[in-house]
């Protein structure tokens, strides 16, 4: 296969993934790395480094279209990043002293059952729940475009889901993976958010992450230019293409899309746990 080809078929499955990704919230890496893997014979760690490059390509393509929008709540996205950024720099100080394979299984059924949660819930009987006193002080009410208008929303529970956020950036730090999935679940199954403003604004969240774990990467020499640009190229394009497509479908088949990925992300990370136990 010519380089050119190559080049080609990395930016069409980018592409894909940028869509998927922008779509969820999840930034795409969950399918991006084992695409790298699996199919272009990658190696895992320029695959990872490629990975947190498209994550901060669909955080730019994404959050940029759903922010101009009205989609992303950017006082939710700061104040929920700064605990997960504190459980994320705890977790890679504690990676050698903490059991691993534990932690794959624990999290990866607790994955599992967000994911089947995820598919249940309807925003429509929530409509009238007021806001929790801590979210009302922070202003992080708002209200998102819907078709014929605009509809308002509350948040609740805002301490437990900064509380969480920070456990998850914890994992996020501890096992190396990527916190969409988590940033997701905490705004839409504990803060009771509208399903696109959570996915909208962990779109915006994740660059941040990202972009701080890249540096990491590129020092280490893991950040290979031939294959890291044409999958930054096919991300943004694809980014950019699932922002504008979120604003237009309905919330039930993107959260069935998500419910998915999570469900056979979370069978990954107990397969993985159970593995390493042996």
């Amino acid at each position: 296969m010519s380089a050119f080809l190559h080049s080609i078929l990395l930016m069409c499955g980018a592409f894909a993934t940028g869509i998927v990704g922008a779509l969820t919230g999840l930034g795409g890496g969950v399918i991006l790395v084992p695409m790298l893997v699996l199919l272009f014979d990658v190696n895992m760690r320029y695959a990872a480094g490629a990975s947190l490059i498209a994550v901060i390509a669909t955080s730019s393509g994404a959050a940029a279209a759903l922010l101009s929008e009205g989609y992303t709540n950017l006082r939710i996205g700061m104040f929920l990043q700064l605990t997960s950024i504190a459980g994320g720099i705890a977790g890679a100080l504690l990676a050698g002293f903490v059991p691993v394979p534990a932690l794959f299984t624990v999290f990866g059924a607790v994955l599992l059952y967000s994911s089947l949660m995820t598919v249940r819930r309807k925003e429509e009987s929530e409509q009238g729940r007021p806001s929790d006193r801590l979210a009302t002080r922070l202003k992080l009410e708002s209200s998102y475009p819907v078709l014929g208008g605009w509809r308002s929303y509350k948040v609740v529970r805002t301490s437990p889901g900064a509380l969480l956020m920070s456990v998850a950036g914890f994992i996020s730090g501890l096992l190396g993976i990527g916190a969409g999935a988590v940033n997701v679940l905490v705004m839409d199954q504990v803060m009771r958010l509208p399903y696109k403003v959570s996915t909208s604004t962990s779109n915006f969240m994740i660059g941040i992450t990202a972009a701080a774990s890249a540096g990491v990467y590129l020092d280490q020499g893991f950040i290979d230019p031939v294959i890291t640009m044409p999958v930054m190229l096919g991300v943004l394009g694809g980014a950019a293409v699932g922002a504008r497509l979120l604003m237009i479908v309905r919330a039930k088949p993107v959260r069935l899309l998500f419910s998915v990925i999570v469900f056979l992300t979370a069978l990954e990370m107990i397969y993985k746990g159970v593995s390493q136990w042996r």
